[in-house]
């Protein structure tokens, strides 16, 4: 086995398993009602005999893709690839997703409600001397397609069946994909490259002007990449699923653009069935993977849209055209951002991206919205991931409300979608930290906190992570996870804010794997000598079984695991005073009080057989690492401890200057430290080291901001769940 980028390639994988009888035909075509068996879990159509050992031995999830693409005439390779863009094969338990969409194939209730926006109640500005606390506008949803009816109208099973049973669900969208086929026409229906419109279609994006067609475009490029790439998981049944690598797969076609609306054929049109796939046929998939590439952390790049070819042509006679140079700004010595913008989003090549802006308007009553402008440079050292709580369509349309919150990007969770609603140089308010917010980007993406990772998908993943690439390299901004954020990594402003910050995207936001897509795989360094971790489980079995969830997650991998006060699973969790000021942790998913999350790097304090403690808090804090499944590794990096003499260090939420630093036009900032601090004898891993900076930005006109710098330093350090600051002249560097 080997691995690539954020995914595992099968290198030799026999031809699938024999597959199960083709369904029984209706009169005109239609296939016969599907059930799943009581024996088995796998489907057969009703009215057949009882399952056999043989079709027992054939259940779970890679025989629910075999079957489906056999029914409806679906090349597997393409039925798997939309179904790992789409949700990578896991039915989530029957939870919708922010769009409610169910299942492996994604299939959509159009007649669903969106789900609420976060914000209402708090400051995503984080400037308590122009506080902004903000009420959540309501919002017209826009329709979606209502696939899971056109799935049921195809398959005869109903809506709610198609929901939870993960292998109807295959079946109602390899329906889909065949219905699209048929419409569009294309090449040999055995023919993977032949379903690239039907492909292209499936998002449901399409027709919604010039926007929805080059996202669709784009999935479908991403889905023919991951044919070429392979991929293997085991999902949330347990089971292995493999796609096996295609990487002679030719190019697709380019199709036309819809002149019309592609709306979906009459209910009473029967879907076109063709005969059922031999074995034989079936091999052509199975082919060995490619060569170990020289960068195996390197994310495989999708098929650029400017490189179709036509089928008469092979690929390389399509050469990619220059691009116009856009002129660039005399190099800084310092990082800033060019003062003009460039034609278009600010987004790499390799995806689907629009310019839809924020609004900044002049409120009635005084004060404008809904973010700050700036006319002059920017120095951005931050990321910040979110998930938004709501759909894609909701989210971009609060954003042109000047009441409410802004951000920088925003991404469509079932294609990979990029919406940019400010230029990097403006200040979006999303953080609820001010002094995090003038130094970053922020990313909204589609998805809930506590659903399960329903639904973070694979076309979202690698969308984000390639926007975070293109963005990182053009703002000298660093790949780890000291400078790429969750929200729930950022630190309140003052004691009073640490209990009310954010905690998204939570902890199934799969770190590793989207660190793997960045091309920064989170590894090993340093040998055992090394005095710093990496907290890193295994996200799929790793199951810490968070509480709170509303549709069950107790038994769902996660990214983090719980630090406990003493080396046993009994032990209670470690204490956080600044979130909960007079109780104890809990195990709920919105409460990081006493976990550690991938890709953070805390200081080494001890280890006891199975268990690893760091310093947490201002506390030794225990989680389970046991040798045959460690959730951690041994790294090196810089760590801090404070100077003989100087402790209990404070710490800080911001990095700001001191009062002389500030001019007599602009308010002196307190320097409030929080309710934290870190005794002698403790070790923290060191971020950044940087002067004490503020922007004062409090004017409708940019012209009148000013960026007070001073004369002290901060360290960053990895103090809890979050990131904190504390005055240099109060530790002391380490080899960490």
């Amino acid at each position: 086995m080997r691995r690539l980028p954020g995914i595992t390639v099968v290198t030799a994988l026999a031809v699938l398993a024999s597959v199960a009888p083709a369904q029984a035909a209706r009169p005109g075509g239609r296939p016969a009602p599907w059930t799943p068996s009581p024996l088995s879990g796998t489907s057969t159509p009703s009215g057949t005999a009882t399952a056999t050992a043989g079709t027992r031995a054939r259940s779970g999830r890679q025989a629910a893709f075999t079957k489906a693409a056999r029914t409806y005439g679906v090349p597997q390779s393409v039925l798997l690839a939309v179904s790992y863009l789409e949700s990578r094969w896991e039915g989530h338990g029957g939870r919708p997703s922010v769009s409610a969409g169910y299942g492996p194939m994604h299939l959509v209730d159009g007649r669903a409600a969106p789900g609420r926006p976060h914000g209402a109640g708090e400051d995503p500005r984080g400037d308590e001397t122009r506080p902004r606390v903000i009420a959540v506008p309501s919002v017209v949803k826009e329709r979606p397609r209502d696939t899971l009816r056109r799935a049921s109208e195809l398959t005869g099973l109903p809506p709610d069946r198609l929901r939870e049973d993960a292998s109807a669900n295959i079946m109602g969208g390899a329906a889909l994909l065949a219905d699209y086929r048929r419409r569009a026409g294309g090449g040999p229906r055995d023919d993977p490259a032949g379903w690239y419109e039907a492909v292209a279609r499936y998002p449901g994006t399409r027709e919604r002007g010039a926007a929805g067609e080059d996202a669709s475009l784009s999935f479908a490029d991403e889905v023919y990449a991951t044919i070429r790439a392979g991929a293997a998981r085991v999902t949330d049944d347990g089971e292995r699923v493999a796609l096996p690598a295609t990487p002679d797969l030719p190019t697709p076609p380019a199709p036309p653009a819809p002149s019309t609306p592609f709306a979906p054929s009459a209910p009473s049109t029967p879907p076109s069935v063709s005969p059922a796939s031999s074995p034989a046929s079936l091999a052509a998939f199975a082919r060995p993977a490619p060569a170990e590439p020289s960068r195996p952390s390197e994310p495989r790049a999708p098929l650029p849209l400017e490189r179709r070819a036509s089928p008469s042509e092979p690929p390389s006679a399509s050469p990619t055209p220059t691009p116009t140079p856009v002129p660039t700004p005399a190099p800084s010595p310092v990082k800033k951002i060019a003062m003009v913008p460039a034609p278009g989003p600010d987004c790499p090549k390799n995806v689907s991206c629009e310019w839809l802006p924020a609004a900044y308007e002049r409120l009635p009553g005084g004060g404008y919205g809904n973010h700050d402008r700036s006319d002059g440079p920017r120095e951005i050292d931050y990321i910040v991931i979110h998930d938004g709580e709501t759909s894609y369509d909701a989210m971009t349309r609060l954003v042109k409300d000047p009441t409410y919150l802004s951000w920088h990007f925003t991404i469509r969770s079932a294609d990979g979608h990029i919406a940019q609603h400010l230029r990097a140089r403006d200040i979006g308010w999303h953080a609820g930290n001010w002094y995090v917010n003038s130094r970053s980007i922020g990313l909204e993406h589609e998805g809930y906190l506590a659903k399960g990772g329903a639904w973070y998908t694979e076309a979202m993943y690698l969308a984000s992570a390639r926007l975070v690439r293109h963005l990182a390299a053009k703002y000298d901004i660093p790949l780890d996870r000291a400078h790429i954020l969750g929200h729930d990594n950022v630190p309140g402003t003052t004691p009073e804010t640490v209990g009310g910050m954010h905690e998204d995207p939570g902890p199934y936001w799969d770190w590793a794997h989207y660190f793997e897509l960045l091309g920064r795989p989170l590894r090993a360094s340093g040998g055992d000598a090394a005095r710093s971790v990496l907290i890193r489980p295994d996200y799929g079995t790793n199951r810490p079984g968070f509480t709170g969830c509303g549709g069950g997650c107790r038994d769902l991998g996660a990214a983090s695991v719980w630090l406990r006060t003493r080396p046993s699973a009994t032990a209670p969790l470690v204490k956080d005073i600044g979130k909960h000021p007079t109780g104890d942790s809990t195990y709920s998913v919105y409460d990081h009080a006493a976990r550690a999350s991938t890709g953070q790097r805390y200081a080494l304090a001890e280890r006891r057989g199975d268990w690893t403690a760091i310093w947490y808090l201002g506390q030794k804090a225990w989680f389970h690492d046991p040798a045959a499944a460690p959730t951690s590794v041994r790294t090196s990096g810089p760590l801090v401890t404070p100077r003989p003499g100087r402790s209990p260090v404070k710490v800080y939420g911001r990095a700001y200057p001191q009062k002389p630093a500030y001019p007599k036009s602009v308010p002196a900032q307190a320097l409030t430290p929080l309710q934290y601090s870190i005794p002698a004898g403790q070790a923290y891993s060191s971020g950044p080291a940087t002067r004490g900076s503020y922007l004062r930005a409090a004017s409708f006109d940019p012209s009148e901001h000013r960026v007070v710098t001073g004369d002290a330093r901060y360290r960053q350090i990895q103090f809890g769940h979050r990131i904190m600051f504390v005055r240099a002249s109060d530790v002391r560097s380490v080899t960490g």
